[in-house]
């Protein structure tokens, strides 16, 4: 397989086994001899490590600016209060106060400060992650409980992608700011869904996304005949490839519940990851990578 491709995996919801399928298809591609990259952008809570099992060689701290007042130098003149848009900063009687969640790091209050009252300090968003499965290159992102800064710290999970490696992006579920992040710039999206009606509606959800930020996209069946067909229906309706369905089976579940991976549990997975893999590599020979 050619170098230089991200692959990013979302869902429209959370439990569909978008991780699943992150995972196994990384170490599928990896033993098939990829220069292959797994980078967990599921910040809030991440477990792509849990089936992975990485040998973590670095963890460093990932910090944003904020502002930080000196009162000694403040002449109270409300000129960062006006700057800020967000509400961080705020000029009231002549006091400034400083409300860091709200902060977007944009610099504006110490920048337009004309006596050097406002300067930056770190603040601690969360941490990164960083060693090797093998051949495999793992990147994870934490976020520190009670920020909500998700949007940056998956900007420096994604800042490891190299340009000469097949990059496997674990996208947070949903359709908020934190996958629009972690999407954008991507090459390719495959979506997770199961075909149940909540499956079915969320997908939909998803589908809207990928349309709106004009990413090529294909589907990933997950639990296939616990439902319906209307999930399949759709796809086809719509005009979306469905690059795999993964079975209902119990020794998945099994595998899944004792962090192991489905494609070394279960022999039919592993044919089916490497028709997955082979499928992405179609798609990047189209796209011209």
């Amino acid at each position: 397989m050619s170098d230089g491709f991200v692959v990013a995996i979302a869902s429209g919801k959370g439990g569909t086994g978008k991780t699943t399928v992150a995972t196994n298809l990384a170490k599928i591609c990896a033993e098939a001899g990829d220069a292959v990259q797994y980078l967990d952008c599921d910040v809030e809570e991440p477990n792509g490590h849990i089936f992975l099992k990485p040998d973590v060689s670095e963890q460093r701290d990932v910090t944003v600016e904020v502002p930080e007042i000196d009162p000694a130098k403040c002449t109270g003149c409300g000129r960062c209060g006006e700057i800020c848009q967000y509400g961080a900063v705020v000029s009231v009687s002549g006091q400034v106060l400083t409300f860091e969640p709200l902060c977007h790091s944009c610099g504006g209050c110490w920048r337009v400060c004309p006596t050097g009252a406002l300067q930056p300090k770190p603040l601690k968003i969360g941490s990164l992650q960083t060693g090797r499965v093998g051949q495999l290159d793992f990147a994870s992102g934490l976020l520190e409980i009670g920020h909500v800064r998700t949007p940056s710290l998956i900007g420096e999970v994604k800042a490891w992608i190299r340009p000469d490696a097949l990059a496997i992006v674990d996208v947070p579920p949903g359709t908020s700011c934190p996958v629009v992040a972690a999407l954008r710039g991507v090459d390719f999206v495959l979506l997770v869904t199961e075909p149940t009606p909540f499956g079915l509606n969320d997908l939909k959800l998803a589908v809207g996304l990928v349309r709106e930020m004009q990413l090529p996209f294909a589907v990933v069946i997950n639990r296939d005949g616990i439902g319906d067909d209307k999930t399949a229906s759709y796809c086809r309706a719509e005009g979306i490839p469905i690059a795999a369905k993964l079975p209902d089976d119990r020794r998945i579940a099994e595998a899944y519940s004792a962090g192991q991976m489905i494609t070394e549990a279960v022999p039919a997975c592993r044919e089916r990851f490497s028709a997955l893999r082979d499928t992405i590599d179609t798609v990047r020979r189209e796209c011209g990578n």
